[in-house]
């Protein structure tokens, strides 16, 4: 619970905020402590913008306003492009990201260097809401949802000599994360709201991929209402099928506990 915290020590502390059109979500931990983590969640006003949105949660949640040792922000959205480092120019980026995604009004590209995987990730968000952060928290860090899965996803897959597909299901998209050993072969995402069009973009992209469906593993998470249908239908196609258990993802870790959490947060704080 977030009432249990002692906010006088906040500058040990590493607070996270992730943005998504849901609602935002707040993560206090301590890294200097045995790992201890407070968690909370807040629906948002769909009549407003993302800067009113958070304005107002500005206004209404005082231990926003303490000094913090560091502030992420994680932007949940399904707009990323993934290029190559050693193909990346900085002066390239709007370019880039605005050849696979509509331009929107008022935002900046941003962009993740991930050097394990030799990858850069693009991504956007409202430049308002950028600008009011930074108002907050001078030196903010901004994340794509993307980067933290496949930094996480690649340490996981060294495992074992199975390729592995990880995905990420959201209301209205899959995110995908194909990777052989830890080397990352595609990360893109689809947009799909039904159980048979997840089926057909995991089935086509693991056809295109060239996966075994004896050997080859293929492991979901995310929001999955449609659960049982979806794993029956993809076990009658793949032998190696999984949910990712959170509690044994992370080791039982304190962060795993709080059901509540958004997977992509807990891969965030892990990652550090």
């Amino acid at each position: 619970m977030i009432e249990t915290i002692d906010f006088s020590k906040s500058e040990q502390y590493t607070l996270s905020i992730r943005l998504s059109a849901d609602g935002f979500s707040f993560s206090v931990f301590n890294p200097l402590g045995e790992g201890e983590l407070s968690f909370f969640d807040r629906k948002v006003e769909e009549s407003l913008s993302l800067t009113a949105n958070l304005k107002q949660t500005f206004r209404e949640i005082e231990w926003l306003k303490h000094p913090y040792r560091r502030v992420n922000i994680l932007m949940a959205d399904k707009r990323f492009t993934l290029v190559p480092l050693e193909f990346f120019e900085d002066e390239q980026t709007e370019t880039l990201f605005y050849h696979n995604h509509p331009k929107r009004e008022n935002e900046i590209v941003q962009y993740n260097i991930l050097r394990k995987n030799n990858a850069v990730v693009l991504f956007s968000m409202d430049k308002s809401a950028r600008s009011f952060l930074c108002e907050q928290y001078p030196d903010v860090r901004f994340y794509s949802q993307a980067s933290s899965f496949i930094e996480h996803f690649s340490s996981k897959s060294r495992l074992g000599n199975s390729r592995k597909m990880y995905v990420h299901l959201r209301k209205d998209a899959a995110d995908l994360y194909c990777y052989d050993r830890n080397h990352l072969l595609l990360a893109n995402s689809f947009e799909c709201k039904q159980t048979a069009d997840r089926i057909y973009y995991l089935l086509y992209i693991w056809q295109q991929l060239n996966y075994n469906q004896e050997k080859d593993e293929l492991h979901l998470t995310g929001k999955l209402e449609d659960k049982e249908e979806l794993l029956k239908e993809l076990r009658n196609y793949l032998r190696q099928v999984f949910v990712i258990n959170p509690k044994a993802e992370f080791n039982r870790s304190e962060i795993s506990k709080i059901e509540e959490i958004p997977f992509d947060m807990q891969t965030l704080l892990l990652c550090e």
